[in-house]
């Protein structure tokens, strides 16, 4: 009898507690590193809860942004173009496009006929 090997998915082999990727943990990492500044600042204040919530809210945001993908729906103008790609994909887009000032510069190739260009001469 001959072996054969079966596909298997290894998606979510490279996650870490069942729940983060490693594009996650770092995003949330990021996000609530922002929140633990945030914290000080307002443990200065004397709003320390405050603070508490916010590191928790900005490392949930950080995980979403790091997990979930736009949703491919028709409801509004940016899912119809960008569903089903990843958030952070779509966030970095758009954070070139407008460092560049909106501007999207398109190139387009010319094809010349020679048989045009010996008219044009003569």
């Amino acid at each position: 009898m001959g072996t054969y090997n079966l596909p298997r998915d290894v998606k979510g082999e490279g996650r870490i507690l069942f729940i983060f990727s490693t594009k996650a943990l770092i995003y949330t990492a990021i996000g609530g590193g922002i929140g633990v500044i945030l914290y000080i600042i307002l443990n200065l204040i004397g709003l320390g809860l405050i603070g508490i919530i916010a590191i928790g809210l900005l490392g949930l945001i950080g995980f979403i942004i790091g997990t979930l993908k736009m949703p491919n729906t028709n409801a509004f103008q940016i899912t119809k173009k960008t569903g089903g790609e990843n958030i952070d994909d779509v966030i970095k887009r758009a954070i070139k496009f407008k460092m560049q000032k909106n501007k999207i510069y398109i190139y387009q190739r010319e094809e010349r006929i020679e048989n045009e260009e010996e008219t044009k001469d003569e």
